[in-house]
C-alpha cells in the first residue's frame, strides 16, 4: 500500500466539511425562496440554468468537483506556489482595467460566457497564501518594521486595485488580514491606532470639524494642566500630547475629508451621513450650471436607491417576527420588493422566512465555522498553516459582519456577498478553495510546511 498518497478522507476535519455543506444548501434555499414562483416546475427550473438558483446549483456542483481536487493534492504545492499564485492574482485584477466587463459601476469583472469572473475576489486566496508563505519564513522576525511593511503591501496591493476598480466594499475586506499578522507579533499599538481612527471618524460624522478641533484644543489643555508636575520633570509626555493631539487635528482636519471627497463615491459619502441623521458636509455645494445639476440628480438618484435597499431590507427582516411566515411565503422577498436579495440582501430572505430564531440559528452555524477554524488554526504545527487559518476566519467574519450590518441598516451599502448563501459563482468558489485549502493543510497538520 502507498502510504505517500492516503485516502482522501483520512484527517479530513467532517465538522469543517458538514458546516460548509449546511451554510450553501442554506444559500439555496434561500436564493430559491426569492425567485420560484408557482408556474415554474420545481425540477425543471433547477435543471434548466436559467434562473439564479439553478446556476448556483451548477456552480455548488462544479465546487465539489474542485474541493475533491484540493483534497487530493500535495499540501506542500500550496506553499510551492503560493508567491507566483499572488503574481497571477494581481496580474487578473490589473488584465481588468483592459478586458474587464463594468457591472454596476465597477470595471471589476472578466467575462467567460458562463460566468463572470471577480478576480479581486479570488484574489483574497493568493493574498492569504502568500501572506502565510512571507510570514512562514526561517528567518522572520515580525518585529522589524521592514517585515511589517512587507506584510502590510503584500495585504493591501490588491485592495488598492480594487479601490480603483470602483470595489470600495471589497478593497475593505483586505483589512481583515491585520488579524492574523497581530496573532504572529504585530504590535497592538497598530491596532490601538486603527480603533482609534475609527472612533475619530465617527466623531466626524457627528460633529464639525471646528468642534472637534476645539475640543482637541480643550481636552489637551486640560491634561497639561493636570500633568504640569510630571510635564516640569520630564517633557516626554508633553511630547506625547502634543503628537497625540497633532495626529488627531490632521486626521479629523485632512484625511476624513479628503477621504470623502476623492475616495468614496458621493453616493456611499451620503449613505454613511445619512446614518447618523445629518447631510454630507464634504458634498460639492457648487450646483450651478447645467452639468453639475445634472450630476447633483444623479448622485441622489444614487443615494435614494440606496437608502431604498436598505429601508425594504429593514422591512423584510422585521416582518419575519420571532417565528418568520414561513418557506415560500415571504411577501416582500417574494414580491421583489428587496433589490439585489438573492445577493447583498440575501439576508432579507432568512429574516422573513424564519423569523428572529432562523436568523439566529444562522448566525450559531457562521460563529460554529469561525471558531472551528480558528480551533484548526491553533492545532497546527506549521506556521504556514496557522496563518493561512486565521487568514480564511479573518475573511470569513469580515464579510459575515459587514453583510449583516448593511441589511439592518447599521453600515453603508458597499456590496459585501454573504459567504455561501449569496448568489454568485466567484464568490461561491472562492470560500470553497478558501475553506478547502485549509481541510487539506489540516488533513497533513504533521508536516511541517515552509
Amino acid at each position: 500500500m502507498n502510504q505517500k498518497n492516503p485516502a482522501i478522507g483520512k484527517g479530513v476535519d467532517w465538522v469543517m466539511i458538514w458546516l460548509y455543506a449546511i451554510l450553501v444548501m442554506v444559500g439555496l434555499l434561500c436564493i430559491f425562496s426569492v425567485e420560484y414562483r408557482t408556474t415554474d416546475g420545481v425540477v425543471e427550473s433547477f435543471l434548466g440554468f436559467k434562473k439564479n438558483y439553478s446556476k448556483q446549483l451548477f456552480y455548488f456542483i462544479a465546487c465539489i468537483v474542485l474541493a475533491t481536487f484540493i483534497l487530493l493534492t500535495d499540501s506542500k504545492l500550496f506553499t510551492a506556489t503560493a508567491n507566483i499564485s499572488y503574481l497571477v492574482g494581481i496580474a487578473l485584477v490589473l488584465a481588468t482595467f483592459v478586458v474587464g466587463k463594468e457591472i454596476k459601476g465597477s470595471k471589476s469583472w472578466i467575462p467567460l460566457g458562463f460566468m463572470n469572473l471577480q478576480p479581486v475576489e479570488l484574489c483574497k486566496i493568493f493574498t492569504s497564501l502568500a501572506l502565510a508563505k512571507y510570514l512562514s519564513m526561517p528567518d522572520m522576525d515580525f518585529r522589524k518594521p521592514q517585515s511589517q511593511i512587507i506584510a502590510a503591501a503584500i495585504s493591501f496591493a490588491p485592495a488598492a486595485l480594487s479601490i480603483l476598480q470602483g470595489e470600495t466594499g471589497l478593497a475593505l475586506v483586505y483589512f481583515s488580514f491585520l488579524i492574523p499578522m497581530y496573532r504572529e507579533g504585530l504590535p497592538p499599538g497598530y491596532l490601538i491606532t486603527g480603533a482609534a481612527m475609527a472612533v475619530l471618524l465617527i466623531a466626524s460624522l457627528l460633529f464639525s470639524t471646528t468642534v472637534l478641533l476645539i475640543a482637541f484644543a480643550v481636552l489637551g489643555a486640560v491634561f497639561i494642566y493636570f500633568n504640569r508636575r510630571q510635564i516640569k520633570r520630564s517633557n516626554q509626555l508633553l511630547i506625547g500630547v502634543i503628537s497625540i493631539w497633532g495626529f488627531c487635528s490632521v486626521f479629523v482636519g485632512v484625511v476624513v475629508p479628503f477621504t470623502f471627497k476623492n475616495v468614496f463615491k458621493p453616493y456611499q459619502a451620503d449613505r454613511i451621513f445619512s446614518m447618523v441623521g445629518v447631510d454630507n458636509p464634504f458634498a460639492d455645494k457648487n450646483s450651478t450650471g447645467i452639468f453639475n445639476q445634472d450630476d447633483q440628480k444623479a448622485k441622489q438618484k444614487k443615494s435614494d436607491k440606496q437608502n431604498y435597499n436598505v429601508k425594504q431590507s429593514k422591512i423584510a427582516i422585521g416582518s419575519g417576527g420571532i417565528l418568520g411566515k414561513g418557506f415560500l411565503k415571504g411577501t416582500q422577498t417574494q414580491g421583489d420588493f428587496v433589490p439585489e436579495q438573492h445577493t447583498d440582501f440575501i439576508f432579507t430572505s432568512v429574516g422573513e422566512n424564519f423569523g428572529f430564531w432562523g436568523s439566529t440559528l444562522l448566525m450559531l452555524l457562521y460563529m460554529g465555522l469561525i471558531f472551528r477554524i480558528i480551533s484548526i488554526a491553533e492545532r497546527q504545527r506549521s506556521t504556514f498553516s496557522r496563518v493561512y487559518a486565521y487568514c480564511v476566519a479573518s475573511i470569513i467574519f469580515f464579510h459575515v459582519a459587514v453583510n449583516i450590518c448593511v441589511t439592518i441598516g447599521l453600515a453603508p451599502v458597499i456590496g459585501i456577498t454573504l459567504p455561501l448563501l449569496s448568489y454568485g459563482g466567484s464568490s461561491l468558489l472562492t470560500f470553497t478553495i478558501l475553506l478547502f485549502i485549509l481541510i487539506k493543510l489540516d488533513a497533513d497538520r504533521q508536516m511541517v510546511l515552509r
